[in-house]
């Protein structure tokens, strides 16, 4: 998640302490769609799927009254491919301003008055997948002339000034020399940028996992430039203790201790709850609190960090710490805009 101003902060931070002593979920994905546009080598998502069961747009109002996040991502499969995706974001979003909205996107289906449009709705936060800083991520992704759309949509939206675009670049195996390219390519665009971890439990293909001794030689380099570049930055939005894990997690092959189910959760397409989106066990929405005893009291998978695991995977105070020193800011908006190199 992006640093925010202070004024945004506070709500987010209330809201995410008091659901923490609650038992709920600090974040909610809501996978508001199975299909999509792409057909990516990482990802078990991939073409057009049934829609018949997906739930509509006025019934997220009940599932945001049961579970009250602090945050929420809508994703899917592709979003944007919902003709209701606007009614959808406004169901979501709060009067008081919550929760903090993230739409997760490949922007296949993005126009610069569909973004406008969904930041009027309620959007904190664009998240767009970049797997390389060419054309290659059109190869990736398994869709022709995806990365000419980027390039020509994110510098032109990014000079709107709102800040609130980041590029989410999962590492591989085969993206693993161009870390840093990618965060040169978010410079040029005026975006920011965070990275997040593949795993092969989504598709069962080990050879994206870089995990070998020359693999993993390669990412420290990647990572400790991108670690010297945030002492001068603000549009990396990883913490340095996320960086460090995330190196962990690929050199021991894996990371115990999840806590999805209880601290962040899956909203299936047709209004189940999963643990998370590589964890197919369901439970109906009242039932939380037995996904906790079934599942998270239970849970020995250790297979992924994701993006949203890699925010939470703290005890408290660390969360807390990071999230007022690192990841909340005090500085203004327009702050925030000053990028460079480094």
């Amino acid at each position: 998640m992006r640093r925010l101003p202070l004024q945004e902060s506070i709500g987010v931070i209330l809201r995410s302490t008091l659901n923490w002593i609650q038992k709920r979920p600090l974040v909610v994905s809501f996978e508001v769609t199975d299909s999509c546009t792409c057909f990516c080598r990482h990802c078990d998502h991939g073409g057009p799927r049934d829609e018949s069961r997906q739930l509509k747009a006025r019934d997220y109002d009940r599932y945001m009254r049961v579970l009250h996040p602090a945050v929420v991502q809508v994703s899917g499969g592709e979003p944007l491919m919902r003709d209701d995706i606007l009614d959808i974001i406004r169901t979501i979003k709060r009067p008081s301003g919550l929760p903090y909205l993230i739409l997760v996107s490949n922007w296949s289906h993005m126009t610069e008055e569909k973004y406008l449009a969904l930041r009027e709705a309620g959007v904190n936060q664009f998240s767009v997948s970049l797997d390389f800083p060419d054309d290659r991520h059109d190869k990736f992704r398994g869709l022709p002339g995806l990365y000419d759309r980027l390039s020509e949509l994110m510098p032109r939206l990014g000079k709107l000034g709102y800040d609130d675009i980041v590029l989410n670049v999962c590492i591989t195996k085969e993206n693993l020399p161009y870390l840093n390219e990618c965060a040169d390519k978010a410079v040029q665009w005026g975006v920011n940028i965070s990275y997040s971890a593949y795993s092969s439990r989504r598709t069962g293909n080990k050879k994206l996992f870089p995990g070998a001794p020359d693999d993993l030689k390669l990412l420290k380099k990647q990572l400790d430039q991108i670690k010297h570049r945030m002492n001068h930055t603000h549009w990396i939005v990883n913490s340095l203790a996320t960086l460090d894990a995330t190196y962990d997690y690929f050199a021991n092959k894996g990371t115990p201790g999840c806590m999805s189910g209880q601290r962040f959760l899956v909203v299936t397409a047709d209004g189940m709850l999963q643990p998370c989106s590589m964890q197919f066990i369901r439970f109906p929405l009242d039932q939380q609190d037995r996904m906790i005893r079934e599942f998270t009291r239970q849970n020995k998978c250790d297979e992924c960090y994701v993006s949203i695991r890699s925010y939470l995977d703290k005890t408290f105070r660390q969360l807390f710490a990071e999230s007022v020193g690192a990841h909340f800011g005090f500085k203004s908006r327009k702050a925030y805009q000053n990028r460079n190199l480094a």
